[in-house]
């Protein structure tokens, strides 16, 4: 399955393809991808996750230098030989990497903030910030529940609960995926 997400792209992102991977695998990591386990109260699994989605929804990786995001498989198909960029697995790196993305149109995956919940679709990605203005944590629209997103996410795994978490976020980013 890795090899015709890897190959197969599309000039368009494919929403449904998003969702229904991130349904697919919100429970039960794909096996194919180091699954990040939190360390100590840091880390985590989620930006890999989210990641996923999104090349399953056909974005392409991108190898350039300053915005990278991409997810290599080892030799030893052994996931704990794999590497990848920092933006496929930090919440932080993912969001300023969509953003810059979409500010200068640079090829690859794109993602325009917006600040009203109700222009989000499927497929969108949600961003958590912290006190100290970090983004912690990432998670994807998989349904919605009376016009309110529910997501997906990892870390801790879970499908199509509500965006509004229980913890404290300072700001939440609503963030509308493009290629």
């Amino acid at each position: 399955m890795v090899s015709n997400m890897i190959f197969n792209r599309e000039s368009i992102y494919i929403r449904m393809n998003a969702v229904r991977y991130a349904k697919t695998y919100a429970l039960s990591p794909n096996p194919s991808f180091k699954y990040f386990k939190v360390y100590e109260t840091l880390g985590g699994d989620c930006t890999n996750f989210t990641s996923q989605c999104l090349l399953a929804g056909g974005a392409p990786m991108t190898y350039n230098s300053e915005y990278a995001w991409w997810y290599n498989k080892s030799v030893t198909y052994d996931t704990k030989d794999d590497s990848w960029s920092v933006p496929w697995a930090v919440a932080h790196s993912l969001y300023w990497t969509l953003k810059v993305n979409q500010q200068y149109s640079n090829f690859g995956i794109k993602g325009l903030e917006v600040n009203d919940v109700s222009t989000l679709e499927l497929g969108d990605l949600i961003f958590y910030e912290g006190d100290k203005g970090t983004i912690y944590h990432s998670a994807i629209i998989t349904s919605f529940s009376n016009s309110k997103p529910l997501i997906s996410q990892h870390t801790f795994d879970a499908l199509n609960i509500p965006y509004l978490k229980t913890w404290k976020a300072r700001r939440i980013h609503f963030i509308k995926i493009s290629l």
